[in-house]
């Protein structure tokens, strides 16, 4: 049995992203992601099952970047608002720096594959958040409303705004980046 390398395993990662955001689920073949990634389609199989094993890992890779990032700098001794305000700005600027995540999460969100998802799996990754939501509440600084909804309120308008494919031809300022935040936590505050 060959051992893994982890450069093969970022380069196909990379070309699952590009090669399902250039031609689609359907149309992404393990040949062409293979080709794409500069190995064979053999190479492929050391790494993954099948084809809809790379799809969810590549997915998951994606949600476990993005929670890691969203997550950095959490730091409990500061005002709740602060932590709110990191995780929006760490969310942002991901987001801007891989629109390609974000295109190809969002396309898998909405096909089948997602239903093959354990969405406990995706949960722990973002449960800091989620622990920082439910101590707002506790603490009766935000308003005592679903995590989700919460969520969707404070942390999808970075997702959105960072993306040029969502918001094109709109370049955001400092300024306007942090007037965003106030009104997604204007959303949520008490």
């Amino acid at each position: 049995m060959r051992t893994k390398d982890e450069e093969k395993q970022e380069a196909l990662f990379e070309a699952t992203v590009r090669t399902v955001n250039k031609v689609g689920f359907a149309s992404s073949s393990v040949a062409k992601i293979a080709k794409q990634a500069g190995v064979s389609p053999a190479t492929l199989y050391i790494y993954y099952k099948n084809k809809e094993d790379l799809l969810i890992s590549t997915y998951l890779n994606i949600k476990r970047r993005l929670s890691e990032v969203a997550c950095r700098d959490i730091d409990e001794t500061l005002p709740l608002r602060d932590n709110f305000r990191q995780v929006w700005f760490n969310l942002f600027w991901f987001t801007s720096r891989h629109p390609d995540y974000f295109q190809f999460a969002e396309q898998f969100s909405n096909s089948p594959y997602n239903d093959r998802i354990n969405q406990k799996t995706v949960d722990k990754m973002f449960a800091p958040v989620a622990d920082l939501i439910r101590r707002g509440i506790e603490m009766k600084v935000i308003k005592n409303m679903d995590v989700e909804i919460i969520t969707a309120f404070v942390f999808y308008p970075a997702i959105i705004l960072s993306n040029p494919r969502l918001c094109r031809n709109f370049d955001m300022s400092e300024h306007q980046i942090d007037q965003s935040f106030q009104l997604a936590w204007d959303a949520i505050k008490l």
